[in-house]
């Protein structure tokens, strides 16, 4: 009784075996006549059986699996497909399709990125990403696509998948650097860039001369400052703040990282981390006028009065014609002698002869705080192009003032 079990079962697993074969014949024949619809539709009736099969009716079927699916343009299953074949060719060390294989991926790998080329160009970010994305996965040595994946994914603003692509090209220590070779064309005259063998050649021909090498910077540092953008957008500040801190640690000489991510602190309401880390860009970047002009914007909001005109004359030392930090120091002096305004109207309403002192002092303060911020205007209008809104503050400090005269004039430089 035992002996008849076991043939039966040998016999059972032979016919499924006989089944197999005959489905990847008919998927071979379907494919010869044209029709992948119907050599993946008889591979399908094999599917769950497959698994089972010796290692080379598996490699036949995935082999001619990956055809139909690549030439119905299913190109991510393809992909797996083809992969299969080559892990189970590399296992049982018979590689008859291998080679055949890597060639349709190479081919592959090739046309999606063409195909990607053209997506963007119509601006179909999204599909042209996934294209270079799968072209990567057929050529897991061309970092290069998944580098372009990520950026196309961003211009699609698909930032889960940009994020995604960043990530592995983060894990992958993905440089991106590559050495450029030119040489100048001595007919004419011009720097031609080319490959190594070829310039090499040229110049030894004599057609080409002064031959450079040029290393283009890493791409990491851009890399990482994307995976916090993309946090940052996202919403997950958290995470952000750690990119930040991961990019700043492998390009610290980037004045823009430490801006973006006290940009990001003050997004999240964190103004005092925010002029920190200013504060060490500005001594970075210390001929960068901008920096100096946000420091005192944050220092003029906290009402360190001092250390914000302190900023915004440093910028325009930089640069005389800043006209936001012309304005912003002018209206540092409006806004301190703004501030006597409520205590000076309390004292009004007071008869004594010690209020009625304190009230002129305070005015006379006033007064002149305010004489100082259209002094730098004044001074300003020598010099700038933007004269539009240096005579409108002017005005209104005029106006303050009840200096009717000057008010009168600037009015008529004004065109009123």
């Amino acid at each position: 009784m035992k002996t008849r079990i076991l043939v039966m079962l040998a016999f059972s697993f032979s016919l499924v075996a006989f089944a197999q074969k005959n489905e990847v014949k008919a998927a071979e024949k379907a494919m010869k006549s044209g029709d992948a619809a119907m050599a993946k539709a008889s591979l399908e009736a094999a599917a769950s059986t497959i698994d089972g099969a010796d290692s080379k009716i598996q490699a036949q079927y995935y082999a001619v699996l990956g055809d139909a699916q690549a030439k119905l343009s299913e190109f991510g299953p393809a992909i797996e497909s083809y992969k299969k074949v080559l892990s189970i060719e590399e296992a049982s060390g018979k590689a008859k399709y291998s080679a055949d294989i890597n060639q349709k991926m190479q081919q592959m790998s090739a046309d999606l990125v063409n195909a990607a080329v053209d997506d963007n160009n119509n601006k179909s970010y999204t599909a042209g990403a996934e294209k270079l994305y799968m072209a990567y996965q057929l050529r897991p040595q061309d970092t290069i696509y998944l580098y372009f994946a990520a950026s196309s994914a961003v211009n699609g603003k698909d930032y889960p998948n940009a994020l995604k692509y960043y990530n592995e090209l983060k894990d992958l220590n993905y440089d991106g650097s590559e050495v450029k070779y030119s040489a100048v064309n001595i007919e004419t005259g011009e720097e031609e860039e080319m490959d190594k063998t070829s310039r090499d050649l040229y110049v030894k021909a004599g057609t080409h001369k002064d031959p450079k090498e040029k290393t283009t910077p890493s791409k990491r540092p851009e890399i990482i400052k994307n995976i916090a953008l993309i946090y940052q957008q996202e919403g997950d500040n958290e995470k952000a703040l750690a990119a930040y801190d991961d990019a700043i640690a492998s390009n610290p000489d980037d004045v823009n990282l430490l801006l973006n991510k006290a940009n990001l602190y003050y997004s999240m309401g964190d103004k005092d981390k925010f002029k920190e880390i200013m504060g060490q860009a500005a001594v970075m970047a210390p001929d960068n006028p901008d920096l100096h002009y946000n420091v005192g914007v944050i220092n003029m909001e906290q009402g360190n009065m001092e250390e914000a005109r302190a900023a915004y004359k440093r910028a325009l030392e930089i640069d005389p014609n800043y006209i936001n930090a012309t304005l912003n120091l002018s209206t540092s002096y409006v806004n301190e002698g703004n501030n006597l305004i409520d205590t000076m109207n309390e004292l009004a309403l007071s008869n004594k002869r010690a209020d009625i002192a304190k009230y002129d002092e305070l005015k006379a303060q006033k007064d002149n705080l305010f004489k100082e911020g259209a002094a730098i205007l004044e001074a300003a209008l020598k010099t700038t192009p933007e004269k539009e809104s240096v005579l409108e503050q002017l005005r209104n400090i005029y106006g303050a003032l009840g200096d009717n005269e000057n008010f009168m004039r600037i009015k008529k430089l004004m065109g009123e």
